[in-house]
């Protein structure tokens, strides 16, 4: 028997969750190629290192952009590496359940499908992010309440009304982890007039970066390049500043959260005023940003245990409902199967 496998796909990393050993694999989502001979030469944190330090003849890059993939190739050698890595040498193919962001076309889940089936699964099947973070986050999404889910990666936020085993209600917003990063470039660029690369963004965003006033300021020293005459440069970034530079990034988030909201029925609103909104995802990490979606809605809000691996997990366990999937079905998350 072939291996059960759910991969939370992602635009900043790759997580992989084996039915019954649990998240054997977590890299992130690069890969480093040689131009010359299209060889895989690293994948995940040894390319990583690479990114904006590589020679002409090589290319470090993200082959997922805003949740789904933007370059196939690189994509399904990512998943080769990754699916032999979790399985080792075996004669049988695995199942593979893979999470994909809410607002996902019909074309974007066949390249998934595809890529997950060359790659080597023997059947694939896709959940939608957020109902995998909510089943990661200990949710019983199959009771008849409504809960809100905010899935912050690094493509994409996903935010849904889940009841009774199904999306009530979603929005997908192409504004995540990768959006606050190119935020913070542009902040430090228009202030400093300096350039910073996507590594020291991340930096600042994960030391130091917040949505909410901090008790007390953090400071940052980081390096970047002087616009004007080309040379190296040391600056102190805070917190404020940061706090500053995602201003506009997170409204598009807090916007989404609202309009979900507004379209949810009020009974389900009512559920979700009691049970609170659950955020998942790095992007939920940056400090406040609970604060700052209870001051919004005025609705309680709470960061999941495990935020980063919630995805995972969540389409790990549902890896156990496979046999109650019909013939047919892809996208778990829009069939109504019976769970008897």
């Amino acid at each position: 028997m072939g291996k059960d496998i759910g991969i939370d796909l992602g635009t900043a990393s790759v997580l992989v969750y084996v039915k019954g050993e649990g998240i054997v694999l977590e890299e992130p989502s690069v890969v480093a190629i040689d131009k010359n001979t299209n060889k895989l030469l690293k994948v995940g944190k040894e390319a990583q290192i690479m990114l904006g330090r590589t020679p002409a003849n090589i290319i470090a890059v993200r082959p997922l952009r805003d949740g789904v993939i933007s370059e196939y190739d690189v994509t399904l050698k990512m998943l080769q590496y990754f699916l032999k890595r979790s399985c080792g040498i075996t004669f049988f193919k695995p199942r593979v359940m893979v999470c994909v962001p809410s607002g996902i076309t019909e074309v974007e889940e066949r390249a998934v499908v595809d890529a997950a089936t060359q790659a080597g699964a023997k059947k694939t099947y896709l959940i939608e992010e957020p109902l995998a973070a909510a089943i990661g986050a200990g949710i019983d999404i199959y009771r008849p309440n409504g809960n809100m889910v905010v899935d912050i990666g690094g493509g994409t936020t996903d935010v849904a009304v889940v009841s009774l085993g199904a999306v009530v209600k979603s929005a997908s917003e192409k504004t995540a982890g990768d959006k606050f990063d190119e935020a913070i470039i542009k902040y430090v660029l228009a202030k400093y007039r300096v350039l910073i690369g996507e590594v020291t963004a991340e930096d600042l965003k994960r030391k130091i970066g917040c949505v909410w006033p901090r008790e007390e300021t953090r400071i940052l020293q980081v390096k970047g390049k002087d616009r004007i005459n080309g040379l190296p440069k040391v600056l102190s970034i805070n917190s404020d500043e940061i706090k500053e530079a995602l201003e506009e990034p997170v409204k598009n988030i807090t916007d989404v959260v609202q309009q979900v909201l507004e379209r949810t029925p009020p009974e389900l609103v009512g559920d979700i005023a009691q049970n609170g909104i659950v955020l998942t995802g790095g992007g939920s990490l940056i400090y406040g940003f609970d604060k700052l979606l209870a001051n919004i809605t005025g609705i309680p809000a709470r960061i999941a245990d495990e935020p980063v691996s919630c995805v995972a997990i969540g389409t790990g366990k549902s890896l156990e409902n496979m046999k109650f999937i019909p013939d047919g079905v892809i996208n778990i998350s829009r069939s109504k199967q019976d769970r008897q």
